[in-house]
């Protein structure tokens, strides 16, 4: 069972040494088991509307707590909490890109989408990790700064701040929580308000502990902790959407297993060109060629295989195209092998 995902040789795609491409027809917008008849386009599905909800309800909850952390640092004196509001601010950005590639992703299919805009949610999310690293980045610097230059912190008022922080990332942290199974691009928003309320959890610990103690460094102690405890997941985001855009084989998925389930059904004599990918944030797309014994079997094996995909791999986007060995062609002789069945008197012949 050869696996060739390469295209070393593109003709040899349509033409394996005799065979003949039984299933490529495209009177009818029939791709040899993929079905592009009329109406069929990539819609994402109406889940999104949860993603979409969740997304406006944490935009509106962190800009506008920014505003009241911004307001408030500068009324206290604390650099701190004004460092924070830029934070959030930040994330604000970062949600409000999230929210404008959903809707973006929402559109449907068209000429010059074929696929549709699925991937602009994935390409968000790329964006949103990247900047949260650099966000990390900045957070450990400044940290660095603060402890070799320790500034006065207004305790009590970054208690209070923090605690009112703490409730608002909870409730949009909840709202994305929910969303994020279906979208990479909820989970990078969701990142990003994680790391609102890890940094609101770590103000309050810090206003105790020097409204107690007086010891300032506290602060840039725990936004190091804070920001180490948000890079595993910010890197594992940014591998999953770099691996959907690179067109890798989703990660839930085993590449080999396909394969040969495709191959042990019955009639397939190998598989090869196999390719599978995703093509928004859970859609996944799959791409064969499958030799089998005879081209009159190819109908039975078309719905084995995409009743196999959807039920054991959940692919319900797969493109199959068949291989059989054709006869010679003998002189003189006026035997015609139909690619479809062809009426005795519709005037097409397909002789070779």
């Amino acid at each position: 069972m050869p696996h060739d995902s390469g295209h070393d040789d593109h003709d040899k795609a349509h033409d394996h040494g005799g065979q003949d491409h039984g299933g490529h027809d495209h009177g009818g917008h029939d791709h040899g088991g993929h079905d592009h008849g009329a109406g069929h386009r990539h819609v994402p599905s109406a889940t999104g509307a949860r993603t979409r909800r969740a997304l406006a309800f944490a935009l509106v909850l962190t800009a506008g707590f920014a505003l009241v952390e911004a307001i408030g640092g500068y009324l206290a004196g604390s650099l701190a909490l004004i460092s924070d509001a830029g934070h959030m601010v930040t994330d604000a950005a970062a949600l409000a890109l999230a929210l404008f590639a959903h809707a973006i992703g929402r559109r449907p299919a068209s000429s010059r989408a074929s696929y549709g805009y699925g991937r602009a949610e994935v390409l968000a999310a790329f964006v949103n990790a990247l900047a949260m690293l650099a966000i990390v980045l900045f957070i450990a610097v400044e940290a660095v700064r603060r402890l070799l230059e320790p500034v006065p912190v207004a305790g009590g008022m970054v208690t209070v701040i923090g605690s009112v922080g703490l409730a608002v990332n909870v409730a949009a942290a909840g709202m994305l929580w929910r969303a994020s199974a279906e979208s990479l691009n909820a989970r990078g928003a969701l990142l990003h308000v994680m790391g609102d309320l890890l940094g609101s959890f770590a103000a309050i610990v810090a206003g105790v502990v020097i409204m107690v103690t007086g010891w300032t460094p506290i602060d840039p102690i725990l936004s190091v902790v804070v920001a180490l405890l948000i890079v595993r997941s910010t890197w594992q985001l940014l591998r999953q959407s770099t691996g959907v855009l690179m067109e890798g084989v989703p990660r839930h998925l085993d590449y080999d297993a396909i394969g040969r389930s495709l191959a042990a059904l019955p009639g397939v004599v190998d598989v090869h060109d196999l390719h599978v990918w995703n093509m928004g944030s859970n859609e996944v797309a799959l791409s064969a060629h499958l030799s089998i014994g005879r081209g009159d079997a190819w109908l039975p094996i078309l719905a084995q295989a995409r009743r196999m995909l959807a039920t054991d791999y959940a692919i319900r986007h797969a493109t199959l195209q068949p291989t059989w060995p054709v006869a010679p062609v003998i002189a003189g002789s006026d035997r015609v092998i139909a690619l479809v069945p062809v009426a005795p008197d519709d005037g097409h012949e397909h002789s070779h």
